[in-house]
């Protein structure tokens, strides 16, 4: 919670902190203080549930275009689900506008204003523990990935997870 490692767990909310670790083979159980709530409260009436980022958003819209969904609805779950954040309010406004076909002319301009609003903890010196600032330029890095997280139910279990989708071809 509040990005530090959570007792009990291997690692914290930081992207930096996995760069280099194989998760081959293995399960991974990440929780966070909004998304994870907003899955099970979406639970009930969705058709499907799917992640959404900027380092996925091409590839999001892409994947969501091909399902071609009578509605979609972006949430943007914000800071513990009680107030919006910037970077969030930005995904949302991004991928609407790659579904829409009219791509927002000032994402990179609007990626650097983050550095100044919510996204200022990545560059203060005395909380790079906990938020360092190579995390801040891998969640920036807008579509530089290839595939969706979608929520599937395991048949045997019944418990819910994301699985990893492939999106072919995220260059436009």
């Amino acid at each position: 919670r509040g990005g530090a490692i959570i007792d009990g767990f291997d690692y914290g909310n930081s992207p930096s902190q996995i760069e280099q670790v194989d998760f081959t083979g293995k399960t991974v159980i990440h929780t966070t203080s909004a998304g994870t709530q907003g899955i099970a409260n979406a639970k009930a009436s969705a058709d499907e549930i799917i992640g959404g980022n900027l380092v996925a958003a091409k590839a999001i819209a892409r994947y969501i275009k091909s399902r071609k969904p009578e509605h979609v609805s972006l949430v943007c779950m914000g800071l513990a689900g009680g107030r919006q954040t910037d970077e969030d309010e930005l995904c949302g406004a991004y991928i609407k506008s790659l579904l829409e076909d009219a791509p927002l002319p000032d994402l990179e301009e609007r990626i650097a204003q983050l550095r100044y609003t919510d996204g200022a903890k990545f560059f203060e010196e005395k909380r790079q523990a906990v938020f360092p600032e190579r995390d801040f330029h891998l969640c920036t890095a807008a579509n530089s990935c290839n595939f969706i997280l979608r929520l599937k139910k395991d048949p045997e279990t019944g418990l819910d997870y994301m699985e990893r989708v492939d999106i072919p071809d995220i260059s436009e």
